[in-house]
């Protein structure tokens, strides 16, 4: 029962990326990079900070792939060039939770956080956690789009199971 529920949160991930993606299409660099006074400043400084810790998370997961310094990096300020990125990452967490057991995501390994401190948990914990952090920082997103006066989309996943 566990790998079903991932699965369904990581098409979820990239369904609510593609939708919050959607809605800043059209918006100019400098609405887009306006400080809002939200946590990461922006919309495109909360956007990349989504990809870093995608990122973050899946090379912890997965053993592979290399991540930003720091929770703050500014990967990129074109939004075209993160959404792809956004998106490979989001395909990559598809692609890895398919191919895990439910047995390995109840399993516990071993991983470093920025700082170097070693860490043993669960990885249906850790996934938990990047879901719930993901959530957390879409809302900011949509925070910033209503401050901007744009319309957000609306994220809640009975639209995303409804298709």
């Amino acid at each position: 029962m566990i790998k079903p529920h991932f699965q369904t949160f990581a098409a979820y991930n990239k369904w609510a990326d593609t939708t919050l993606y959607d809605a800043c299409e059209g918006l100019s660099e400098e609405v887009l990079n306006r400080d809002v006074g939200v946590y990461f400043s922006s919309l495109m400084g909360t956007l990349n900070h989504l990809v870093v810790t995608d990122r973050v998370w899946l090379s912890r997961l997965t053993g592979q792939g290399t991540h930003p310094p720091t929770l703050d990096t500014i990967i990129t300020t074109d939004l075209a060039a993160l959404r792809r990125l956004a998106m490979a990452e989001a395909d990559r967490l598809i692609g890895w939770v398919d191919s895990q057991s439910s047995d390995e995501l109840n399993a516990p390994f071993d991983y470093h956080t920025m700082n170097g401190t070693a860490h043993n948990k669960l990885r249906r914990e850790s996934l938990a956690h990047l879901n719930n952090h993901q959530t957390h920082h879409r809302s900011q997103v949509t925070t910033c789009l209503n401050i901007l006066g744009v319309e957000p989309p609306v994220l809640d996943m009975l639209d995303f199971q409804r298709g």
